[in-house]
């Protein structure tokens, strides 16, 4: 299984980044497909995830009505449209692919390499 994340930049706080994720995997269609992130000398924490179909998503409360986690299954690829940003967003975001159940504790089976994503105020 290959993540190839992207879209990740400089941004001033308020405003916004798309980040996609490219997927090499067959699975990706059945599996749950999510995001997280990892800022300087912090642990890395969920942020969104969604489900096979796109039926259901989660977020972590940190980012709930900021972001919007997206899945297109015909070109395998995962979105999240990060608006509003603000600098405590600064982080390198890991897309991830795995199974199981949308929660906070979501564990993906599937890691991506990160995309820097760094918000200035």
């Amino acid at each position: 299984v290959q993540l190839q994340a992207s879209g990740g930049g400089l941004v001033q706080a308020g405003g916004s980044l798309r980040l996609s994720c490219a997927a090499s995997a067959r699975t990706f269609g059945s599996s749950v497909m999510g995001w997280f992130r990892q800022a300087p000398g912090k642990e890395r924490e969920f942020v969104s995830a969604i489900s096979w179909n796109g039926g259901s998503t989660h977020y972590a409360d940190s980012v709930k009505g900021r972001f919007t986690i997206s899945k297109d299954n015909a070109k395998n690829t995962v979105y999240l449209q990060m608006n509003s940003l603000k600098p405590e967003d600064t982080a390198v975001y890991y897309c991830a692919q795995g199974w199981g159940y949308l929660t906070d504790g979501w564990s993906p089976d599937y890691w991506g390499q990160g995309t820097l994503v760094t918000v200035s105020s």
